[in-house]
């Protein structure tokens, strides 16, 4: 894969590498060839890390039979994570100059997120939220300082964007501070304010000037990241199951669930990745909708593969819950993805109300499968894979008939 600056040298608008400091000033969303940097890749990759120490949390939980505490915990701690992944990758796609500074910038946060995940589990079982907030603050910090670097190379209009997006990034830490300092029983509500009030704070900077953030980038970027989320999925299962395979050599028991664990995950790629997005993202309203909803995505992608270690550990003995709990802890977060990605994606390209029902229709199938016992799950990988033959047969279909439709000589 080739680098964003060297793939994009030919864009006036592109970084220059003429020394180790240079503006931070924006880059154009016309600059051609825009891919992902190796810095941003590395950025990713290090987020997983904290994803995946959620996902081990959220299965602990779960098996223990305390899904409400566990899935509540897991939204909080994923929504930090994942605001932390959204502001550096729409900030990098509108202002990335690769510079030292820039670089040694985006170090603090990774170093941020490595601490939050170091907190997880405190989170999760003793309700103690302070090295969460901790590497959620280094992080934000950080974030803040590059607005206000590239409100000093910019003017006007821009220069307000950015200061009003370091002064909200700055402001709402205050209001984070209630997830360590209130009791308990207000955490969630507090929680949830400041959810919408850091969901505003874009909206409420980019009313003065949309900052230019380039569409294919953007695309790119949460195409890798479900990437690698989907990947850390299949490999937290693999693990389980190798893990009860050695401890209670239960192969039988464990094929169903390994077989249809790989096909959803199959699919979930297939799906999310069968259309280009980037054609739709034209404006702000669009793109705000666009990335929101992806905390969705990003969030159930990941619970999938929690949960399949959750079947794993019911299967053989090792959860204190029902083989239905075990079931629904894959089935729902699979429909969620389902239905989540049809609404950002796919409904925009379906054409006729037999590939607009396709999506809606598995997920409800796929709910139902949660009442199917040991079967429960590979049950749901096969109508998952179906859902993808079915989609591409009727779009074969449909582009076969465009083909040999007569066309009207011109006049």
């Amino acid at each position: 894969m080739t680098s964003s600056s060297a793939a994009a040298s030919a864009s006036p608008s592109a970084p220059q590498r003429q020394g180790p400091l240079r503006r931070l000033t924006a880059r154009g969303r016309d600059e051609p060839h825009r891919v992902s940097s190796p810095l941003e890749l590395f950025f990713d990759l290090c987020f997983v890390v904290a994803i995946a120490q959620a996902g081990v949390q959220l299965v602990h939980a779960v098996a223990e039979g305390h899904a409400g505490a566990g899935i509540l915990n897991y939204a909080m701690v994923f929504f930090s994570i994942w605001w932390a992944w959204v502001n550096f990758t729409w900030f990098a796609s509108a202002y990335d100059n690769d510079d030292a500074l820039y670089r040694v910038v985006t170090l603090v946060q990774i170093a941020g997120v490595l601490v939050l995940a170091a907190g997880v589990s405190r989170a999760f079982d003793h309700h103690d939220f302070l090295l969460v907030w901790l590497g959620y603050l280094i992080m934000r910090v950080a974030m803040a300082a590059q607005w206000l670097r590239a409100a000093r190379s910019a003017a006007g209009a821009e220069r307000t964007v950015a200061l009003r997006y370091a002064a909200g990034v700055l402001l709402c830490q205050v209001g984070w501070l209630g997830l360590v300092l209130l009791p308990e029983p207000a955490r969630p509500w507090a929680f949830l304010v400041m959810v919408i009030v850091e969901l505003a704070v874009p909206v409420f900077a980019e009313r003065a000037q949309e900052t230019p953030w380039h569409p294919h980038h953007i695309a790119e970027r949460y195409g890798l990241f479900t990437i690698i989320v989907l990947g850390e999925s299949i490999a937290g299962a693999t693990v389980a199951v190798k893990s009860a395979v050695d401890d209670h050599d239960a192969l039988g028991e464990l094929l169903p669930i390994a077989a249809g664990g790989l096909l959803i995950v199959f699919a979930a790629w297939w799906i999310y990745f069968v259309v280009p997005i980037h054609g739709h993202l034209r404006s702000n309203g669009q793109a705000f909708l666009w990335g929101y909803g992806h905390y969705l995505i990003f969030a159930s992608a990941a619970a999938i593969g929690a949960g399949l270690e959750v079947a794993v550990e019911q299967a053989v003995g090792a959860a204190h819950i029902s083989t239905l709990s075990a079931s629904a802890a894959v089935t729902l977060p699979t429909a969620l993805y389902l239905l989540t990605v049809w609404v950002l994606h796919s409904r925009h390209f379906k054409v006729g109300i037999a590939q607009q029902l396709v999506l809606p229709g598995t997920a409800l199938l796929v709910i139902c499968c949660t009442f199917l016992g040991t079967w429960a799950v590979l049950a749901a990988g096969l109508v998952s894979a179906a859902a993808v033959a079915t989609g591409t047969t009727l779009t074969a279909r449909m582009a076969s008939r465009n083909r040999t439709l007569p066309t009207t000589p011109a006049a």
